[in-house]
């Protein structure tokens, strides 16, 4: 009898015949950040499985809230320096002015206003950027910098780094960053992984339950996801809303709740921790995002490693996250997400059906073959880009 290598000797290997002992990461926000989100997540697990394979990893990001500004995670090293905005100019000169170290390889998480690496960075270098930002920029930002931030993302960006390996998490996200200029042969897809604790068990609500996990900001329009499932009891009565995480829209979602009358039925259960989080995906009957800007979409395909379904709008991101008609459900506006949640709540073959589906989709997502892969684009940056297709001339 075989057994497959520990991944961890693969990942040290991987990294030793690359000459990448010491892998520093840029990142807007850490994990431990009040506001920390799927961005935060993806990075902590790539960091913590190159440490555990012996990599030397220290991630560099602007303050948290109520923690130290220096500390030790998974066995890398976190360095929490500069507010919101000034971390950006203060990591770029810490990088390169080597202040916390030599490094042999670097990987910048562009997550809204990038880091500028291509002016500064020498050496092997890759680059994350999950989606683009597009509309998200009004949502969030003054006018004056809502446009300063979506030139800079539209031309400024894909020009300065017209020769960078970029990394993006689904096929939906990288074409996108081709229509903006992008170029084809430079642009790695990688999705994410699923942690193992989430799997099926548990009891699914006797009532019909859908769930909406992130955070309460406007890109997640979990105001549509409250007129959907109102729409939805006009033929699932018994539906109801769970809504899980903080966030500053959180005063106007529950006054939409109070003019809609709708207390009785959705609820918003704040933060809540791992094991909580795995309860309420194994008791939904489905796991519902409105967003109108995903780089993929965790919480669905987290969800449907749980055995429950996706209802979820259909945007860059959810078109690869959910495979529509197979472990989900996309939808086109509020009317069609309606629809789609009170199909789940209504017809159990269906429910069934996607359940079943929604298993076997989640499947191939894990965190070791992420890592893995991003940890493969860098080598191959280290060693001369051998693995780029054949006759690219940049």
């Amino acid at each position: 009898m075989t057994t497959d290598p520990d991944p961890r000797l693969k990942l040290g290997d991987l990294a030793a015949a690359a000459g990448l002992r010491r892998i520093h990461l840029l990142a807007w926000r850490d994990l431990d950040d009040v506001e920390a989100g799927g961005s935060e997540v993806h990075a902590a697990e790539i960091a913590r499985r190159w440490s555990e394979a012996g990599i030397e990893v220290v991630m560099r990001t602007s303050y948290a809230q109520g923690h130290p500004p220096t500390a030790v995670r998974d066995g890398y090293d976190v360095i929490r320096k500069a507010g919101r905005y000034l971390v950006f100019p203060r990591a770029a000169g810490s990088e390169a002015l080597h202040r916390y170290g030599r490094r042999d390889g670097l990987v910048e998480i562009w997550n809204g206003m990038p880091f500028f690496s291509p002016l500064w960075a020498t050496g092997p270098r890759v680059v994350f950027l999950h989606h683009i930002h597009a509309d998200m920029w009004k949502m969030v930002l003054p006018p004056r910098l809502a446009r300063l931030g979506d030139t800079v993302e539209r031309v400024v960006a894909p020009r300065l780094y017209r020769r960078s390996r970029m990394i993006t998490l689904s096929p939906s996200s990288k074409a996108e960053m081709l229509d903006v200029g992008f170029k084809d042969e430079l642009v790695e897809v990688v999705p994410p992984g699923v942690d193992a604790r989430f799997t099926p068990g548990g009891t699914r609500s006797p009532t019909p339950l859908v769930v909406g996990v992130g955070r309460l900001v406007p890109v997640k329009r979990f105001d549509r996801l409250i007129r959907a499932v109102v729409a939805a009891r006009r033929s699932a009565p018994e539906l109801e809303l769970l809504i899980v995480g903080t966030g500053p829209d959180k005063g106007e979602l529950e006054a939409l709740v109070d003019s809609l009358d709708a207390g009785g039925f959705v609820r918003f259960a704040g933060r809540v921790d791992d094991d909580q989080l795995v309860d309420i995906y194994r008791s939904a009957w489905a796991v519902t995002s409105a967003s109108v800007r995903e780089g993929w979409g965790m919480t669905l395909t987290e969800a449907a490693a749980c055995g429950t379904p996706s209802v979820a709008t259909r945007i860059p991101g959810h078109l690869d996250a959910v495979s529509d008609g197979v472990s989900g459900l996309l939808a086109d506006d509020e009317a069609d997400l309606a629809r789609h949640i009170a199909r789940i709540a209504t017809d159990a073959t269906l429910r069934e059906r996607l359940s079943a589906g929604a298993l076997e989709h989640a499947g191939g997502f894990t965190w070791t073959n992420t890592a893995t892969r991003v940890l493969e684009t860098l080598a191959d940056e280290a060693l001369g880009r051998p693995g780029l297709r054949a006759g690219w001339r940049g």
